[in-house]
């Protein structure tokens, strides 16, 4: 059983700062990639970064020079520091990360519960 905490949402006025954070836990062997998506208001779920267990970092062209993701390998944990906020990042955030739970397994995609960011004008 593997569980993914997410933490660290809010409300927060428009220029302002967030920082999330997600642990996973549980049967972890390893993990691969770990990344945050977020999904507004009648809209789908879309990316917003990943980061590769080697440390490279992908972005959104939306969030690109705002948002920077970052991982702790020794607490299975991803990060992500949230700047200039603007009201159009108001979503629900959702951590994701690929876990091989055994050496012989493959990774699979685990899920947050998700936590809300709220961005007011």
């Amino acid at each position: 059983q593997v569980q993914l905490v997410e933490s660290g949402g809010g409300l927060v006025q428009a220029g302002g700062s967030l920082r999330l954070s997600c642990a996973a836990s549980g049967n972890i062997f390893s993990i691969n990639a770990m990344g945050w998506y977020r999904q507004a208001p009648k809209k789908q779920r879309e990316l917003v970064a990943t980061i590769a267990s080697g440390g490279s970092p992908n972005y959104a062209d939306s969030v690109k020079g705002r948002f920077t993701i970052s991982r702790e390998n020794a607490k299975n944990t991803v990060y992500l520091q949230m700047n200039s906020l603007k009201p159009e990042d108001t979503a629900v955030y959702y951590c994701n990360a690929y876990i091989r739970t055994d050496s012989d397994a493959p990774a699979y995609s685990h899920w947050g519960q998700g936590t809300q960011v709220t961005v007011s004008s």
